[in-house]
């Protein structure tokens, strides 16, 4: 019996999410047939038949179809049979059961997202950045309000707003979700292939404007090609991207024929990569930016991009797994206008980076990639061969059990492309193999749907105290997303020991304001699964902040150090609790403290675990950072160090972390205080808080000549001044 049967068996029929795609077009479309097989143009096109990799390919769609092996019989047949038929035995020869579009690209009668799902049980869309802003410019929209047409999928709808100031013409690109999004997955940039990847993420408004000028003054058809007015458009979509956790995929390496390769090496990125506002962002990185490996030989073609043949394939998915973790590789086909590129395929590396955790190496023109980097390859029917030649290698050279190269092959193909794009699988079954079928009835972009009964929209008010209001799924997504829910203007007002509003606050029972859910906070209850919480905004109406609103005052704040100082604030908390429990005294209960041990006792520790064990876990599910923790000084007291982040941020995370642990600890029978002084004849509680100042990702605290006293500098004198 075969060793590796198996493997090949899970390989061959692996269901698979292709995470980077484009629009297929009608049979009469003028986008050349030829370019199934390359990126070619021109007179470029010419050579394409004359490759190993198009003889190769042309073959195995003869195969398919059953025809000859010629480029006048394979077209005569698709003619024959018609688009719907070929889009229907190339996709599901291919076993694509997602697929994840970019349409911002110009195709001659291209078809809209919605004719896919007539072929793939799911299709989302990645929405191409510089595309939407050139359709708002072409079509004269940046004169005044305007929002987008919906985009509507079920009772989902996203509304693209433009503004631009009367005076400067200045575009401003915002996105709002008025319900919620279930078809955009992600955006893309394609500012490579216009003015590089040195973006530029302090780019004043001055040079923008300055840059919408000179687009405009072109004319028409609109295209951006101006560095300052790319980059303020980069900037403010990665800003909306991380508010409502959607990956950025980026375009690197071989692209336009106008394209300067030099500036499309990822190694531009560097500043973007270490600002700390995007540090939550997720980034994708298309095509690994081949061939930066093999610079020198880019200059023997230039006006096409060509596709490896299949020794060249898996010779860079060799270096690729070299290079990377199984778990952080994954599928896409970059099939472009003809259903065959989907069942083809290319192994076309890209990389993907959670959370910027990116190192660069000096002296190099590589990118170096810690082990929460994500790689991925391009494939679909080639990457069945190529990953299953690797995998396979892999394990007679004893790098992999053949059970670990399976779920490798799981991995590859789907597992690691649903939890970056957060698309809910279900399985629909389970072959001997333990490959999971996806299903359009059972595959859920917003995974958060699934089995949620009830969401917690919470506020804090002025005396620390958290509170909630409850509302069913179903009802917060038709209403409360876009209208919120009503609250009297005396909850801000509330006193820790009394439900009314305290004595000079002149909030009263008379009037309401809107809790306004921020959707980029929701997450579900880790000691609750059925159910969701998320924070919310205090807002008179929906989309006017109410002045006592805390989130509000804090952004205002933050606004104001970066647009007159070009600072930021970022924090990290010290969270000091007590964990105490019950006992009856002459019929009376009583909380007394969990231990009496002293400061940063192991026995507390021990004795404390499955309580701190869990808490971290709850947090870490959370996305909250906790950098160490330990026993306090106090009889039952501990501490949680939080990792720092953005000033918004920390406090969000503050929030979150507090109802972590008074419910972990009910969870144990015990409770969890955070008042300052719980015992009289003890220490008390603080919640120190971490304060620094950066500009442009340094810290501006940090004094950098001999002359400054205790080694700060003169910034941060006057910020502990006043």
């Amino acid at each position: 019996m075969d060793r590796f049967a198996e493997l090949k068996t899970c390989v061959e029929t692996a269901e698979l999410v292709d995470a980077h795609a484009h629009n297929i077009v009608a049979l009469d479309s003028a986008f050349p047939f030829l370019n199934c097989f390359a990126e070619a143009t021109g007179a470029a096109l010419s050579d394409v038949p004359h490759t190993i990799s198009f003889k190769r390919s042309l073959k195995e769609i003869a195969e398919l179809y059953g025809s000859k092996s010629s480029l006048d019989a394979v077209q005569e047949y698709r003619s024959r049979s018609g688009l719907e038929s070929v889009a229907a035995k190339c996709l599901e020869a291919a076993r694509i059961s997602a697929v994840l579009i970019d349409d911002g690209l110009e195709l001659d009668k291209k078809h809209e997202i919605e004719w896919h799902k007539g072929f793939v049980p799911f299709v989302g869309r990645i929405l191409r950045i510089e595309q939407v802003a050139q359709n708002i410019l072409d079509e004269g929209l940046y004169t005044s309000f305007f929002s987008f047409p919906e985009i509507l999928i079920g009772h989902c709808r996203f509304w693209f707003k433009v503004y631009v100031e009367k005076h400067s013409r200045f575009l401003l690109i915002s996105l709002s979700i008025i319900t919620y999004a279930d078809q955009i997955v992600g955006f893309k940039s394609i500012a490579a292939y216009r003015s590089g990847l040195e973006i530029n993420t302090n780019v004043s408004t001055k040079d923008a404007q300055e840059g919408l000028n000179d687009v405009l003054q072109a004319g028409k058809p609109v295209r951006i090609t101006n560095k300052n007015l790319i980059d303020h458009i980069f900037v403010h979509a990665l800003e909306v991207a991380q508010s409502f956790d959607l990956p950025m995929q980026i375009h690197t390496g071989f692209g336009d024929k106008d394209l300067d390769l030099r500036l499309s090496n990822p190694l531009h990125l560097r500043n973007l990569l270490e600002d700390s506002r995007f540090s939550r962002c997720r980034i994708v990185l298309l095509h690994a930016s081949y061939p930066f490996s093999k610079e020198a030989s880019f200059g023997l073609c230039v006006s096409s991009v060509p596709k490896l043949s299949f020794h060249g394939m898996l010779s860079s998915v060799k270096e690729l797994l070299e290079l990377a973790p199984i778990k952080k590789v994954m599928f896409s086909s970059d099939g472009c206008g003809f259903p065959e590129s989907f069942y083809l395929g290319w192994l076309d590396p890209y990389l993907a980076l959670y959370d910027f955790n990116v190192s660069f190496l000096a002296n190099s023109r590589s990118l170096g990639v810690t082990s929460d980097t994500i790689w991925g390859v391009e494939s679909a029917k080639k990457a069945r061969e190529i990953v299953f030649a690797v995998l396979r290698d892999a394990c007679i050279d004893g790098d992999l059990s053949i059970p670990e190269a399976i779920q490798a092959a799981k991995d590859i193909f789907s597992v690691n492309a649903i939890q970056l794009y957060k698309i809910k699988a279900v399985s629909e079954s389970f072959g001997s193999n333990g490959i999971t079928s996806l299903s359009p009835a059972k595959l859920d972009i917003n995974a958060s749907l699934q089995g949620i009964s009830f969401v917690r929209i919470m506020w804090v008010d002025a005396s620390g105290q958290h509170r909630c209001r409850v509302v069913p799924q179903k009802r917060f997504h038709d209403l409360v997303v876009k209208n919120g829910v009503g609250l009297t203007c005396a909850s801000m007002a509330m006193s820790s020991h009394m439900d009314g509003p305290a004595d000079g606050t002149n909030l009263s029972g008379v009037g309401e304001i809107r809790l306004i859910p921020d959707l980029s906070t929701k997450s579900v209850i880790p000691w609750a699964k059925e159910q969701e919480m998320v924070l919310a905004d205090m807002h008179l109406k929906p989309g006017t902040p109410w002045e006592y609103c805390p989130r509000e005052t804090l952004r205002r704040v933050a606004k104001i150090l970066k647009d007159e100082f070009n600072l930021e604030m970022n924090a990290g908390f010290e969270n000091e609790f007590f964990l105490l429990r019950s006992v009856i005294v002459d019929g009376k209960e009583n909380w007394v403290p969990f231990d009496a041990t002293p400061y940063c006792s192991t026995s507390a520790f021990d004795a404390a675990f499955p309580i701190l064990n869990e808490v971290v876990a709850s947090l870490q599910s959370l996305n909250i950072e906790v950098e160490q923790l330990h026993a306090e000084a106090g009889h039952g007291q501990f501490e949680f160090a939080l990792g720092y982040t953005t000033s918004a941020n920390a406090a969000d995370n503050l929030v979150f972390t507090r109802e972590v642990v008074r419910a972990v600890a009910r969870k144990h029978g015990l409770m969890a205080t955070f008042v300052p002084k719980f015992a009289l004849d003890d220490i008390g509680s603080g919640s120190h808080v971490h304060i620094s100042l950066s500009e442009n990702g340094e810290n501006v605290f940090m004094g950098h000549s001999g002359a400054t006293r205790y080694g700060i500098s003169k910034i941060g004198e006057q910020f502990m001044e006043y």
